[in-house]
This record gives C-alpha cells, structure tokens and sequence, in this order.
C-alpha cells in the first residue's frame, strides 16, 4: 500500500490532473520554476517531501505539452460548416429565450387586460328599449347627437309618490332625467338625489347585490365617479319611503341604471347649495364652527347659469315669465293688439335719457330707448289699443340698486275719448290681474322664493288709488322734507317715504301719482290745461318705488313741435315723421311703460334689481 503521504500524479497530453497532499505550496514552487513539458506517465512519488517535488519537476520538463506557458497554442481551424452550425445553435438558443421571454410577457399583459376588462365602465350608447339588456346598467352615456328615439319614456318627479293614488306610485319603474344634487356612498351602499327644474328633488338609492358581487362592485364604483351638477339618466322603481332630504317625501327610487349625459366639473366655482341659503341663516352661521360663506354678487352673476339653479332664484325667472303671461292674458281681454316696433331708430326716442349710439351703413343710429314714438304712430295707423314686450335701453351711467343699461319694457298705448283717466283704469285692472293670479297660480314659486327672500303678497285697493302732485309734496312736507317750490322731481328717499305714508294713509303698495311738472316729464306729454307747468302725466309704485311712467300723448303737431323747441331738443328725421304722423289725423291718447325686472324685483321684496335679471346690464357688466 502506498504511504499516504505519496502523491499520485497523472499527466496527459491534454495537462494535469492533481492530487496535492500537504506539500502543496513546495509543489507549487518547484512546478513553475521550470516550465519544460512533463511526458506522460503515472509516476509514484516517495514519500518524502523534497523527493517528491524533484520527481514531480523532473516530469514536468520532459513533457510534450505547456501548461501555464506564455506562448498561445494554435487552436484547430474550424470548417465553415461547423462554425455555421455553432452559429445556428447560438441562434437557436436565443431565439428560444426570446420566445419563453415573450410568452411570458404575453400572459401577463393577457392577465392585465382581463383584469381591466373586467373592471372597465364603458361608454353606453343607448339605441333602443327593445335591446336594453345588452346594455351594462352603468356608464356615462355617449353624447347624445339625436341617433335615435330609444323609446324611453322620462316623467317628472312632481309626478312621483308613495301612495296609491299617486300619478306614478310604489312599483312603477320609471327613466327619469335630472341633475344630480346630492350623492353619498358608503361601502356597499350609494344615496342620491336628484333634482328636476330646479326645486323638484327625489332621493334615489342602490344596495350591494349578494347574488351578483362582481356587478355590484362596478355599479359602486361608477357611482362614486359621478360629480354633483351632472345631468344622469336613471331608471328606478318607486318605493314608498320616509324621506327628509327631497321634495318628494313618501317615495324614493331603487337604481336599476344610471348614466351620465352631461357631466359637471368636480370642481365648481361654488355650490348651488350655498347659493340657495337665505342671508339670515348665513349670518347666524358666522358665529358657528362652521359658517356658511357668503356668495359676493359678481361671483354669482360672472357665473349666472349656476346662480340660477338655485331653487328661488330659478322661481324669479318663472315669475318674470308669469307677469309677462299676466301682462298679455289682461291686455288681449281688453281688446288690445301686441306689436313689435324697431329698435333701431334714427334718433333719441327719450329726451333726457342716455343713448347708445352705432354705425348703420355710414350713419348713426340709436338702440331704442323705449318703444314709444311708434306706438303712438300705431294709434295713427287705426290699432286704438297696443301693447308690445321687448327690449329698452338706457345708457346711463347709474350703479344703484334698481337700475339697469338694458331692461325689458311691459309698454301699452292706447285711444282715449276724453281723459287719461280711462288709461290708468286699463292699467289698474292690469296689475290687479297679475297680483292676483301670481298669489295663486304661482304660490309654489313664490313659496320657494319667500323661502330665501322674506316678503309678503303686495296690498292693493279696488279701485285706482290715484294722489296729485300737490298733495304728494304736502304728505312729503309733512315727513320732513324740504321740496323747494314743489317743482323737482322726486329722489329715492322721498319715494320710499311717500310710499310708507300712503300705505298707512290709504293701506296699499300699490298707487299713482300724477300732475308732475311740466319741466321734468318727456317732450311728448300733455300739459294741464288749467296750468302748463303740470302734465298730463303719472308714475305708479309699488312699495315706495317707481315701476311705471305714463302720460296723455301731445298728439296736437304744432303743440308737440312747440315743446321740442322749448325742450331745445333737435328735429331729426325721427321726431319727424312722428309728427307727420299726427298731421294725418291721430286719436287722442295716453299710455305707459313698465319695467319688467322692476315689479319683479319690487313685488318679491328683492334687494336689488339684478335678482330679477337674467343676465342683467349695468355700467359695469355686459357679459356674460
């Protein structure tokens, strides 16, 4: 047996295979301090170490080949068509790696696109009741561009109730479209309400389904995306309710679908909500831990869409609509003819008033300041009794409360047989038609607006309640104030304080007062026959304001042209064919003109003319 201490070393031509023992390092040395080849052989080393290492060199240099040599060995040339196939093998393996690397790429974008798929809300375009099922029951609605009549059949929230002998009762499944008021999910629950023109409002709610989670989930999930303002389609079945938080108080809705038509910003310039408060309950919030904020007037009016949606505002614009509905129904009973007269016009229709002037073809035209002249040239064209809705305007640089640069003028003319009597006998019964008929074909309105804007229904007499000029300064006098020699016209205060007077005096809001002075009323009045320093003329108020001016027209041709003269005002061709208009013949008449946003504003107690304006003018303001 060989001692353990041997060390057996095989040497081949291809180099060395080594078992080292203990004398490692000796080998090492000796092994590299002669390079020469080592013949191959099997060589049983003594055991001793310096015997050892001297076999091991000894070998070492009478072999063929080099290891660790300095010099390269040539390595064997290859054909082409090896290095060809090595080539392919490469390339085989890393197309393979590429291919394993893509599969897997594949399966996962696959697996994403799955999982998206499976939670994407699509657009819905809604075509046809008949494949209602093949729609998903949630998604914002593609844009509505009149593709179709889907056969839906919207109905009203007024209409809604959770009783039987409701319009539409507990069971019925309804489309409804409205924007959304308010929304609140929570977990797997969703309670909204929606509102329709304004202030009609009806609470809608959604549960999450246990039997079908996976739709569930979505449904909650577009719920949540949905904005406040935004216009949704929902489909529901009414179920009966206690609901505080709605108009509708008996029913809600149970969501079937919904989808957005129209959807709001999230982010608004302010909330309808806070729009509809009242001042009072704003002002006591100031004191709170959490106030309400008071919306300024330009904020609201820079953005008038909005401000409208509140519920009393929106209800102003339907009682504008009303008066003007009243205005006609009274005026059509009694025989008059509605007309339209231009508003462009050669010259000032108001001497006094402000003018807006423009280019027309290389002359100067004016905006109309008030349908006057040529209702008066349509009691010479034989129509006895005219009224007209439209357009006024003034350009007067007035910032009150009460004035505008562009309103909408109630204007009526009329034949009279021989005093102006009969004309404010035609307007009394006019303005007692509206009073009347807005306190009860419109309480619902004027309930929502008295809501946010404290006033009480306007006192009115039977009949005309009609002061002279003489006993107003008297009345004036007596409240403390200075009139001069009674010749001037009349300042806000003295209106206001005539107003308080006459309501105590005679109990009403409503009066008129006529016999002003000459001096201060329009070129085309009548002036008193008994002294010509007074008129023919008149104002009616409502609470201590001015909302109507009227008069008997000069129809005489050389006493008007007389008064022009007088006025110093200039004879255009205007003012020309108007008094040529009476040397035809013309009856005698008298009339009046009424600011729209004026009895508005004045009736409902508003504080300002703006409230009553759509989108109002002023000095200040001509958009949007």
């Amino acid at each position: 047996m060989v001692s353990t201490q041997l060390m057996l070393l095989f040497i081949s031509s291809a180099g060395i295979r080594r078992a080292v023992g203990s004398n490692g390092p000796a080998f090492a040395s000796a092994f590299m301090a002669n390079n020469a080849p080592l013949a191959p052989s099997a060589v049983v080393v003594p055991s001793s170490s310096s015997a050892a290492v001297a076999a091991i060199a000894s070998a070492w240099r009478t072999s063929t080949p080099r290891f660790m040599s300095t010099e390269a060995v040539p390595a064997e040339e290859k054909t082409e068509e090896e290095k060809a196939a090595i080539k392919a093998a490469r390339e085989a393996r890393k197309a393979e790696k590429e291919r394993k690397k893509a599969e897997k790429a594949a399966k996962k974008a696959a697996k994403k696109a799955a999982e998206e798929a499976a939670n994407r809300i699509d657009e819905v375009t809604y075509l046809s009741v008949s494949e209602e099922e093949s729609y998903a029951p949630m998604g914002d609605m593609t844009t509505v561009m009149s593709r179709s009549r889907s056969g839906r059949e919207f109905v009203n929230v007024g209409d809604i109730g959770g009783t039987d002998d409701a319009k539409i009762g507990p069971g019925s499944k309804v489309w409804l479209r409205g924007r959304l008021n308010s929304i609140r999910v929570k977990g797997g629950s969703c309670f909204l309400v929606l509102r329709q023109n304004s202030f009609d409002t009806i609470q809608a709610c959604f549960f999450k389904d246990k039997e079908n989670p996976e739709q569930s989930a979505k449904m909650i999930k577009y719920l949540k995306t949905l904005t406040t303002e935004s216009m949704v389609d929902l489909e529901g079945t009414v179920s009966p309710a206690e609901v505080r938080s709605a108009s509708v108080q008996d029913a809600e809705l149970v969501i079937h679908r919904i989808h957005s038509v129209s959807k709001a910003d999230a982010m608004l310039p302010f909330l309808v909500e806070d729009a509809a408060r009242s001042e009072k309950e704003v002002e006591e919030s100031q004191d709170t831990d959490r106030p309400f904020p008071r919306l300024g007037q330009e904020l609201r009016l820079d953005h008038r869409w909005l401000d409208l949606r509140a519920p009393a505002n929106n209800a102003i614009m339907r009682i504008q609509s009303a008066v003007c509905q009243l205005f006609r129904e009274s005026l059509y009973s009694q025989g008059f003819v509605e007309i339209h007269t231009p508003k462009l016009i050669a010259g000032e229709s108001e001497s006094g008033a402000g003018v807006f002037t423009t280019d027309y073809f290389g002359t100067t035209a004016c905006l109309a300041q008030s349908p006057q002249l040529y209702k008066q040239m349509a009691i010479s064209s034989d129509i006895d009794r005219v009224f007209e809705i439209g357009p006024v305007f003034r350009a007067e640089n007035s910032h009150t409360r009460r004035h505008l640069c562009e309103f909408t003028g109630l204007d009526l003319e009329m034949a009279i047989n021989e005093h102006y009597m009969e004309t404010l006998e035609v307007v009394h019964k006019m303005f007692k038609h509206i009073f009347e008929n807005l306190e009860t074909r419109w309480a619902r309105e004027l309930e929502v607006i008295r809501t946010q804007y404290d006033s009480e229904p306007v006192a009115f007499t039977e009949e005309p309640c009609v002061l002279h000029w003489p006993e107003a300064m008297e009345i004036l006098r007596g409240e403390g104030f200075d009139m001069g020699d009674g010749m001037g016209d009349l300042t806000g205060a003295q209106e206001l304080a005539l107003g308080a007077a006459v309501k105590e005096k005679y109990g009403t809001d409503f009066f008129m007062l006529d016999k002003y002075p000459s001096e201060i009323r329009p070129f085309y009045t009548m002036p008193d026959p008994a002294d010509d320093r007074f008129s023919n003329s008149y104002d009616i108020f409502i609470r201590g304001q001015e909302i109507c001016s009227g008069a008997q027209r000069c129809h005489d041709p050389e006493l008007v042209t007389k008064i022009i003269e007088k006025k110093g005002i200039e004879m255009g061709d205007g003012l020309k064919t108007y008094i040529e208009s009476f040397r035809h013949g013309v009856s005698p008449h008298a009339g009046a003109g009424i600011g729209l946003e004026r009895v508005v504003f004045l009736y409902l107690g508003l504080d300002n003319v703006r409230k009553a304006s759509m989108f109002p003018r002023d000095p200040n303001r001509c958009t949007p």
